[in-house]
């Protein structure tokens, strides 16, 4: 079999990560695990645990001394995020999964290092906060909606993909109407992390599959099964999880509203009994 130089660069981008996820190995069992605060506030998941996320985060950190030593704004790491998230999604929509899989590490690690470089040069806002937050929406939705045009021809497959796309947007959703709403969510899973993690493992994977499990095919494009696997993976635990978030939010504000009705009754009966007893006395003092 000949390698295409799609495969060539989504083995190349698998051979990297599993080559770092060795060092860091080594390197936790000589000095032990990292802890960055970053991680340790988001916790891990059943989907994504902390080793992984610390990995991230150790393999990140050169990269953002030098950009910072480089004078590299935050927000310029951001905007380069959003410009390869959407040629990633142009690359799915032909189906160019290894050339996408590049695409989305290097906007997935971009996306991270933003946020780094402007802790490290203390250059963090609340507009720097606004713009990270939306790019990671577009970037999403530039991959899903590049998997819905590349599945044009499968409406079942579309659908999934659609799916997908509604779940990531309705977790996002249920965070902010949580911070809004000044709520503590249960962590959940397929939050932000685990989503780009998995797709991008699904591409990589496709990549290298089609080539193996699809050289003759009846249908005129290649179905990509490890993508479609984890298009259902996030389509049901991300919709899964906004629901159960949407209704721990519910639940908790709907609480808070009792216990504030209760309060304010208690208060209200209070002066009540305040009025009547000043109201007695008053009589008293006339008799």
């Amino acid at each position: 079999m000949v390698l295409t130089p799609d495969m060539k660069f989504a083995l190349a981008a698998v051979l990297l990560v599993v080559a770092l996820a060795a060092v860091y190995a080594v390197r936790v069992a000589v000095r032990g695990r990292d802890r960055f605060d970053r991680v340790e506030h988001q916790g891990g998941s059943r989907l994504l645990g902390k080793s992984a996320m610390g990995l991230g985060y150790w393999s990140l950190q050169p990269i953002a001394r030098l950009l910072v030593a480089m004078r590299v704004d935050a927000d310029q790491i951001s905007w380069t995020s959003l410009v390869f998230g959407a040629v990633a999604g142009a690359f799915l929509a032909v189906g160019h999964f290894g050339y996408a899989t590049v695409c989305t590490m290097i906007s997935g690690l971009l996306d991270t290092v933003d946020g780094m470089v402007a802790r490290l040069s203390n250059t963090s806002s609340e507009a720097g906060e606004v713009l990270d937050s939306a790019v990671d929406r577009y970037v999403e939705f530039f991959f899903l909606s590049g998997l819905v045009l590349y599945y044009r021809a499968i409406p079942l497959l579309q659908v999934l993909a659609l799916l997908a796309l509604l779940g990531s947007f309705m977790v996002s959703y249920s965070t902010a109407k949580a911070e809004a709403l000044n709520v503590k969510l249960p962590p959940g899973g397929m939050r932000r992390p685990e989503r780009a993690f998995y797709l991008a493992a699904g591409a990589a994977l496709s990549a290298v599959s089609i080539p193996w499990w699809e050289a003759e095919r009846d249908l005129s494009r290649p179905i990509a099964y490890p993508m479609v696997v984890v298009l259902a993976l996030v389509a049901f635990a991300a919709n899964l999880s906004a629901i159960e978030r949407l209704w721990s939010i519910a639940k908790s504000v709907r609480s808070r509203e009792k216990a504030h009705s209760a309060q304010s009754a208690g208060e209200a009966a209070a002066g009540q009994k305040t009025e009547l007893s000043n109201a007695s006395r008053r009589s008293g003092m006339r008799s």
